[in-house]
């Protein structure tokens, strides 16, 4: 049978398979949702860390340093996301996208996205420029700063297993993940941290206001919708 025939055969399979949903109290692994049209169905934020000016520092810099880079904002994230309770569920060039779920599934997303930018300020930054202070292209470092956003959703996601036996994975499909992804555009090197107002009134007020009792996030309007942004950073 030729390559045409049989994808058009599974194609009509996808479409006309009832799906077997069922409701997710913890985030699925990929072995947990058949390859069929099996899914599950959660309540959860959607988080992704994204490194800004990939394109520029791959144009600007050697190899090996554009790698530094993308490895030490990556590592950071990653772990900082577990360390908040966080699933990492994919990666995707220069970011990393995780979710939430459970009931503090909001505050966790929030203080993530504040301890990121802290990672960056404070660990990331200035470790690159002590490491090539006295380097051939320290020139070009003095004149770099790593900089990222993260952006925050919540809505229900449907999960699903994509791909062909050997070769699958999920696929998150839902609001949060397209309007987190979105939040991207919004990036501004004054605020790291972008939430939407659903994630925002969820979350708790200790990673809203300061010790001091200073407000960690602002109100602004992105597409007609109240959001929030800050440029705070949350030491772990």
């Amino acid at each position: 049978m030729a390559l045409k025939d049989t994808l058009l055969t599974d194609v009509k399979e996808i479409f006309k398979t009832n799906w077997n949903t069922r409701e997710g109290r913890v985030v699925p692994e990929a072995e947990d949702i058949k390859l069929g049209n099996d899914a599950v169905k959660l309540t959860g934020v959607v988080l992704y860390a994204d490194l800004a000016e990939s394109t520029y520092m791959v144009k600007t810099f050697p190899a090996y340093f554009a790698a530094e880079v993308y490895k030490s904002y990556l590592h950071c994230a990653s772990k900082i996301i577990r360390n908040n309770d966080g699933i990492i569920t994919s990666f995707d060039g220069d970011r990393v996208m995780a979710v939430y779920i459970g009931d503090y599934k909001a505050t966790n997303a929030l203080r993530t996205a504040l301890a990121v930018n802290h990672a960056v300020i404070d660990i990331i930054n200035p470790s690159m420029q002590e490491q090539y202070k006295s380097s051939k292209i320290k020139e070009e470092v003095k004149k770099y700063t790593v900089k990222q956003a993260v952006e925050i959703d919540i809505s229900e996601i449907f999960v699903a297993r994509t791909g062909i036996r050997g070769s699958n994975d999920l696929v998150w499909v839902g609001n949060a993940a397209n309007q987190a992804a979105k939040l991207c555009g919004l990036r501004t090197y004054n605020y790291a941290s972008w939430a939407t107002k659903a994630v925002y009134d969820l979350a708790n007020d200790k990673v809203k206001t300061s010790t001091d009792k200073r407000a960690m996030w602002e109100k602004a309007t992105w597409d007609g919708k109240e959001v929030y942004r800050s440029s705070w950073k949350w030491e772990q």
